[in-house]
């Protein structure tokens, strides 16, 4: 139990900043919230791979770290895209220069 915890902060974080180095642009994002996109991706990754049981391989599990990487790729683009407006500039409180 504790072994998969530690596992997937580890995983959690390469996948996030990967995630974040394929984004491109500058992604207003913390490192914290880079951390939790990153292990929300690796653990929900690592869900679908069992689930089609693309997980059970003898060597690296590719097609396990891919599908996590695409998934911390989209949720870098859906938080960094929540943060924005229409025409790309941050949102803050109303009248308040951004």
């Amino acid at each position: 139990m504790i072994g998969a915890i530690v596992s997937a902060v580890v995983i959690g974080a390469i996948v996030g900043a990967l995630a974040r180095l394929m984004v491109p642009g500058r992604q207003n994002m913390s490192i914290g919230l880079t951390l939790i996109v990153g292990i929300v991706a690796a653990l929900v990754g690592t869900l679908i791979a069992h689930a089609f049981g693309w997980a059970d391989t003898r060597g690296i599990d590719w097609i396990e770290h891919i599908l996590q990487l695409a998934l911390a790729v989209i949720g870098v683009l859906l938080v960094t895209r929540m943060g924005t407006g229409r025409d790309g500039r941050t949102r803050g409180t109303p009248g308040t220069p951004t």
